[in-house]
């Protein structure tokens, strides 16, 4: 018997979308972070440097070999010498022959030009005698010191314009002792403005400590015989009956003693009293 072919059944076709492609004249621009440059860590500029102290003499000359600076990365001493002809101060690094230099301030002064990088880093940074027989002049630096006094003067005069009069009496005292008590009013304002003034961070200091008035307070009281001090300065006493108020500790001034104690709780009551005499 003759076998029947089968037909196999062909696969249904699927249709595959296949992408547009539009025809551009734009390009596609690919950026690439390119490594940005390191900021150079040394400004170049000419500097000026100076011998410290009040003496200038005419010719001083410096150490300009055998000096050593101590490499914290590579954690030993390196040789520093100053060689014109060189690109570098430290030994290891020279090419060459090495035609020594001297290192000589005239008249306390020393002016590098900024073309002589390889003096100025040995002076700004390696050279040991560095801030101790000599110093770099640095304006900026100074102009921002002088900057903070004067902000810390004018701080000190406003503070010293709105400050009452016992707290002027309070800080003058500290300066120029009882003399304060035979001032007048315009007086005390007056010298405590020209203390503000002429010495604006031990004022803003004084300000700041609430002892400086309790010890005012306290000196007042004594001038005034409502409390005395003992002549060995050991003990406060009531000045009509001699009792005893406190004892001041060893090696304490009296006066700073007495203002701490009228802090705790029995000097809080002495305090208002003293006071209600003081008003009377």
């Amino acid at each position: 018997m003759a076998k029947k072919k089968t037909a196999a059944k062909a696969a249904p076709e699927v249709e595959v979308a296949q992408p547009e492609i539009k025809a551009t004249n734009k390009m596609v621009e690919v950026v690439i972070d390119k490594p940005q440059p390191k900021k150079p860590t040394w400004e170049i500029k000419d500097r000026v440097y100076y011998l410290k102290g009040n003496k200038k003499p005419i010719s001083r000359s410096i150490r300009s070999a055998n000096v050593f600076w101590f490499d914290e990365e590579k954690g030993y001493e390196r040789e520093l010498k100053y060689c014109e002809n060189q690109k570098t101060p430290f030994v290891d690094e020279m090419v060459g022959d090495q035609r020594l230099s001297h290192i000589i301030f005239q008249n306390g002064a020393l002016f590098v030009e900024r073309t002589k990088t390889t003096l100025q880093k040995l002076l700004s940074l390696y050279h040991p005698d560095k801030d101790k027989l000599f110093y770099e002049h640095k304006p900026a630096e100074i102009a921002e010191s002088e900057i903070e006094v004067l902000e810390m003067e004018a701080d000190a005069i406003i503070l010293a314009r709105q400050i009452d009069i016992d707290m002027a009496e309070a800080i003058m005292r500290v300066e120029k002792g009882s003399e304060v008590s035979k001032m007048s009013s315009k007086e005390l304002k007056r010298d405590l403005l020209v203390f503000a003034r002429n010495n604006p961070a031990l004022f803003l200091e004084l300000a700041a400590d609430d002892n400086v008035q309790l010890r005012n307070f306290g000196i007042k009281a004594v001038e005034l015989g409502i409390v005395k001090l003992s002549n060995d300065q050991r003990n406060f006493l009531w000045g009509s009956t001699d009792r005893k108020i406190m004892t001041v500790p060893f090696d304490e001034h009296p006066y700073t003693a007495l203002a701490h104690w009228f802090k705790t709780d029995e000097g809080m009551e002495i305090y208002a009293n003293i006071e209600k005499r003081l008003n009377a």
